[in-house]
């Protein structure tokens, strides 16, 4: 039954890896092992189905506009991102990197066990930047491509990508410290460097050694590239 977490969703792999370990520690009946071990198996099925919808809701085929500079490093950046937990993006304004990025995580396979997570530091930002890649890809918004502001969370059971403020983010750690329901985070504009920003680096740095399964992004202006990689190890 372990094996079969594989294909679960990250938010429930910790609470059905410790039911499992709870039940291979207790002494039950055979009748009350049997119930116990049928309500496990329900709960892995619903967390593979719900990877199932997401899966089915991603494009077949992905295409990037070829003026946009992002566009032409698609296949770089996917190499990075599987080789190391964490990726370093620098790129002008209109490189593309804020619409393009969700769209090389989706071709990299991620978005299915857990969301995609791409923060903005504006509202405004968030809902355009939702509308241009639904777009995009074809999508739905509110279906495959989800949005949060403040009051207002346009997402649904179908949604890989997740638009946001940086404040939703950091309102969402005190639900989860450990972001369980994101398999990767992009951090846009992060050279702007306004509080949010900086707690969520920070926080994210000490969250990485704990969620190995977790992947970051972090985009910034050219000239911070360099102090952006040394927080993060010298991440690439």
């Amino acid at each position: 039954m372990q094996q079969k977490l594989d294909g679960c969703q990250l938010a429930d792999v910790f609470r059905l890896q410790k039911t499992l370990s709870t039940l291979a520690r207790e002494s039950l009946s055979k009748s009350d092992l049997a119930s116990a071990t049928a309500a496990v198996e329900a709960a892995i099925a619903k967390s593979q189905n719900a990877c199932a919808i997401r899966r089915a809701a991603i494009p077949s085929s992905i295409h990037y506009p070829e003026n946009l500079p992002v566009s032409g490093r698609a296949s770089e950046i996917a190499k990075l991102l599987a080789e190391h937990q964490v990726v370093i993006v620098a790129g002008d304004t209109g490189s593309g990197k804020t619409t393009q990025l969700p769209k090389i995580c989706l071709e990299a396979g991620f978005g299915i066990r857990g969301l995609i997570g791409h923060t903005q530091p504006r509202r405004l930002a968030a809902l355009s930047v939702a509308t241009r890649i639904a777009e995009e890809l074809g999508c739905e918004l509110g279906g495959g491509v989800g949005s949060q502001i403040r009051f207002k969370d346009n997402t649904s059971t179908q949604s890989f990508l997740k638009l946001m403020t940086d404040g939703i983010l950091l309102a969402e750690i005190q639900q989860d410290k450990f972001l369980n329901k994101y398999e990767v985070l992009i951090i846009d504009e992060a050279h702007e460097r306004s509080l949010n920003i900086d707690f969520l680096l920070g926080y994210l740095k000490q969250l990485l050694s704990k969620r190995k399964n977790l992947k970051l992004i972090v985009t910034s202006a050219t000239i911070d590239v360099d102090k952006f990689s040394r927080h993060f190890e010298d991440a690439p």
